[in-house]
C-alpha cells in the first residue's frame, strides 16, 4: 500500500469571546494549502502518523496517534503573536499517514510537503509519529531552494538516543545515518545531539558518531552553561537548521508517553533554553516533535509538554 495525506483534521477548544484578544491556536489555525495569496503564513503544521518505524525498531507502537494528541493540547493555548502584537498566521496541512508498511513513501511525501512550506518562507512544524519523521523532514529541507543554493544545513537533536543505527531497512533508529548518506556530495552537514544517554547507546553507535563528526552533549552534562555553549558552537557552523525533539529525551516522570522512556533525561528548563536559542537565531526552518505515544501517557502530560515546546519555539521565532 502507499502513503496518503489525510487533510480532514479538526481544531476545537474553549471560546471565551470573539476577536484577537481572545485568540487561541484553535481559532487562529486555517486549514489547507496553499495559503491565501495575500496572507503569508508564519508556520504550517503537518502531522506524520507513523508507527512503522517504531515497529521495525522493536519499540512500543502507538505514536501514530501522536499528532492528534499534540493538536488537542495546542488548541487550548493562547495564539502566539508577532512582534506587532497581531496573532501569528498559522495553517494546518493535515496528516500524512503511513498505510501498511510503506514508511518510505510517506517520508518522501512529507519531504515534498516540508519543502513547499520552507520555500514559502514559513516554519514547518511537523508532529510525529516515530522518530522516522526526522528523515522525512530532512528530505524537505535538503530539497528547498536555500539548501540547493549552498546554505550550510544542520540538524539539532534533543534525544536520549543517537539514532545512527545501521539496518537493512529504515526504522525510527536510523534517521540520522540516513541523512549523512543522503547528503554525501551535497556539501557540509552538521549533526548535534543533546541529552544523549551513555547507557542507552552502544559502542558501535558512538564509533559511528565519531566517524561522522557528530557533536554530543550527554544528559548528565546538560547544565545551563554547557548547553548554551553547545548550541552556540552548532549555530556558528550552519545557516539552515532542522530542530528535532524526541520526547524520550525528557525524564520519564515528565514524559511517560513515549516509545522508550528515559532513566535520567534532560531538564525541561535547559531543553527549553536550547530550543529558544535555536529559534531566536533566525536559522530555524523545520521543527519536528517525535515519539509521543498517547497509549502510555499519564494525564496528557507528555502531550502537554510537546505542545508547550512547539508554542514556545514558535514564539521565539516570531520575536
Amino acid at each position: 500500500m502507499s502513503a496518503g495525506r489525510r487533510s480532514a483534521v479538526q481544531w476545537s477548544g474553549r471560546d471565551d469571546g470573539s476577536g484577537d484578544a481572545y485568540a487561541r491556536w484553535h481559532s487562529t489555525v486555517r486549514l489547507g494549502w496553499p495559503p491565501e495569496p495575500a496572507v503569508a503564513p508564519d508556520a504550517a503544521v503537518i502531522g506524520f502518523c507513523s508507527d512503522e518505524g517504531v515497529r521495525r525498531n522493536h519499540g512500543r507502537v502507538g505514536a501514530a496517534a501522536g499528532p492528534a494528541s499534540i493538536r488537542e493540547m495546542l488548541a487550548q493555548l493562547a495564539a502566539p503573536r508577532r512582534g506587532d502584537g497581531t496573532p501569528a498566521e498559522l495553517v494546518d496541512l493535515g496528516d500524512i499517514v503511513v498505510e501498511g508498511e510503506d514508511l518510505e513513501s510517506a517520508q518522501a511525501l512529507l519531504g515534498a510537503t516540508v519543502r513547499e512550506v520552507v520555500d514559502a518562507g514559513a516554519l514547518a512544524v511537523v508532529l510525529g509519529g516515530g522518530h522516522d519523521v526526522a528523515f522525512g523532514s530532512y528530505l524537505g529541507l535538503a530539497a528547498c531552494e536555500r539548501s540547493r543554493t549552498g546554505e550550510r544545513q544542520g540538524v539539532f537533536n534533543l534525544d536520549a538516543h543517537l539514532d545512527l543505527r545501521r539496518a537493512e531497512i529504515p526504522t525510527s533508529g536510523t534517521p540520522f545515518l540516513q541523512m549523512f548518506l543522503h547528503h554525501r556530495g551535497r556539501g557540509a552537514f552538521r549533526y548535534a545531539a543533546a541529552g544523549i544517554s551513555i547507557a542507552n547507546n552502544t559502542r558501535e553507535l558512538f564509533d559511528t558518531a565519531e566517524s561522522l563528526g557528530v557533536s554530543i552533549l550527554f544528559d548528565d552534562e546538560c547544565t545551563p552553561p554547557l548547553a548554551s555553549a553547545f548550541v552556540r558552537e552548532f549555530l556558528a557552523e550552519v545557516d539552515l537548521v532542522h530542530l528535532t525533539i524526541d520526547l524520550d529525551g525528557f525524564p520519564a516522570a515528565v514524559a511517560p508517553g513515549v516509545s522508550a522512556p528515559a532513566g535520567f533525561g534532560i531538564d525541561v528548563s535547559v531543553a527549553r533554553d536550547m530550543c529558544r536559542a535555536v529559534a531566536a537565531s533566525g536559522k530555524l526552518a523545520v521543527l519536528d516533535v517525535a515519539e509521543l505515544n498517547p497509549r502510555f501517557d499519564v494525564d496528557g502530560r507528555t502531550a502537554r509538554l510537546a505542545a508547550r515546546m512547539v508554542d514556545d519555539i514558535l514564539r521565539a521565532c516570531l520575536r
